[in-house]
């Protein structure tokens, strides 16, 4: 079985829908890591403060064919096509892989089946 990364990056106010959205497409668990977007256009200014935007980071490790599917749920919810939302997605090939939950990965082995 081939696995991807994906990676998502969306604005912190719509974590757990994220999270949400890409189990029902058939995610397991996710590594989630917090940060700030520095984006090429400048920064709002309220009294002398700088507003930043907030993101999360959502790893998650799947069959490359779930990933796609992920990715495609993530894509049409956030609408992430539009320039005017701010978030990313994409995926990254893996060619070796060690720690994965046997529990999740038997799972990965049913969907996988229940496809075919």
């Amino acid at each position: 079985m081939k696995f991807a990364v994906l990676v998502a990056i969306i604005q912190d106010k719509d974590e757990e829908k994220a999270i949400e959205v890409a189990k029902s497409a058939g995610a397991g668990g996710v590594t989630i890591v917090h940060g700030r977007n520095i984006g090429l256009r400048e920064k709002k200014v309220f009294f002398g403060l700088t507003l930043e935007e907030n993101v999360s980071l959502l790893i998650f490790l799947l069959p490359k064919r779930t990933s796609l599917q992920v990715m495609k749920a993530l894509r049409g919810e956030f609408n992430l096509d539009n320039p005017e939302n701010s978030g990313v997605t994409f995926t990254l090939p893996l060619s070796h892989i060690a720690g994965l939950d046997r529990e999740e990965l038997h799972k990965f082995e049913k969907d996988v089946k229940n496809m075919l």
